[in-house]
C-alpha cells in the first residue's frame, strides 16, 4: 500500500494532465473544434464590447478627418481660383470672404468680412473669379458693404473688346445686365467680351465684365445688348478687393 501511495504521489499530476489532454482531444474530434471555439468566444466576450467601442470611435474619427480634409481641399481650390481672378498688373488685392447676403437684397449688395482695420476703403473695386463684381460703398472697422453690378442703380462705363465701342452698363437684379451703346450701330455681336472703359470714373479700365448674349438694334435711339456677367454673383464665397481712388479728370460720371 505504501508503495502505491508513493507511486500515485509521484505520477498523479501527469496522469491527470494526460487524461485532460485525451479528453480534450476526444471532444475536439467529436465536435470538429466547436467546443474550443465556443470556449474562446466565452472567454473573450467581456473584452468584445470594449473592442467594438474602440473600433467605432476609430471609424468616427476617421470619417471626421476625411470630412475636414475634403473641406480644406475645397477651400484650397477656391483660393487657387481666386489667385487667377481678373486683376490689373501690379495691383495688390486682398482676398476676403463674403459673410452675408439678404434675400431681399440678393442682387443689390453683399457683406464682406473685412473693413477699414484691414485697409479697405469706400470706392475699392471688388472682383471675383470671372470678372467685376462691384465696389465698396459703405464700411465699418471689420465689414464692408459692396454694391453689385446687378443693382439697378449701378452704372458702369464699358467697352467692347473686339470693336472698342463704348457703352453704359446697368443692372437688372439678375446675372444678366443691359449695356446701352453710345452709337446707333455699335458693331457688337454675341460672344463679344466687355471690359470696364477708360472713361469710367468708378472703375479702372480693362477689368473683364462679361460676354454679350444677345443684341437688340431695332430701336436706333436705344441700341443695347444683354450681357452675362463673368463672375457668378449669385454664389460668391470669396472676392478680391483692389484699392482704387476715383480720378478727378474723367469725361463721363459713371
Amino acid at each position: 500500500m505504501a508503495f502505491l501511495l508513493r507511486w500515485w504521489g509521484r505520477y498523479a499530476g501527469g496522469l491527470v494532465l494526460g487524461a485532460l489532454v485525451l479528453t480534450s482531444a476526444w471532444i475536439v474530434r467529436q465536435t470538429n473544434g466547436a467546443a474550443i471555439r465556443e470556449l474562446y468566444r466565452l472567454l473573450s466576450l467581456p473584452f468584445q464590447g470594449a473592442v467594438d467601442d474602440q473600433q467605432a470611435l476609430i471609424q468616427a474619427r476617421t470619417w471626421q478627418l476625411e470630412q475636414q480634409l475634403a473641406a480644406v481641399q475645397a477651400e484650397n481650390q477656391r483660393l487657387r481660383q481666386m489667385l487667377h481672378a481678373p486683376m490689373l498688373p501690379n495691383w495688390n488685392g486682398l482676398i476676403v470672404p463674403v459673410i452675408g447676403r439678404s434675400s431681399d437684397q440678393w442682387w443689390r449688395s453683399l457683406l464682406l468680412g473685412a473693413g477699414s482695420r484691414q485697409g479697405l476703403t469706400i470706392g475699392s473695386v471688388v472682383v471675383g473669379n470671372g470678372g467685376l463684381v462691384g465696389r465698396i460703398t459703405s464700411i465699418t472697422p471689420n465689414t464692408s458693404r459692396v454694391t453689385l453690378l446687378t443693382d439697378p442703380a449701378s452704372r458702369v462705363g464699358v467697352v467692347v473688346g473686339r470693336t472698342r465701342q463704348m457703352g453704359i452698363l446697368r443692372g437688372q437684379l439678375n446675372q444678366q445686365v443691359i449695356v446701352e451703346f453710345l452709337e446707333k450701330d455699335p458693331k457688337v455681336q454675341p460672344k463679344d467680351v466687355l471690359y470696364t472703359s477708360a472713361l469710367s470714373s468708378l472703375y479702372p479700365a480693362g477689368i473683364p465684365i462679361g460676354e454679350v448674349q444677345s443684341v437688340e438694334l431695332s430701336d436706333p435711339t436705344r441700341p443695347h445688348a444683354t450681357v452675362i456677367l463673368g463672375a457668378p454673383l449669385d454664389r460668391l464665397e470669396w472676392v478680391t478687393v483692389i484699392p482704387y481712388a476715383e480720378p478727378t479728370d474723367t469725361f463721363i460720371p459713371n
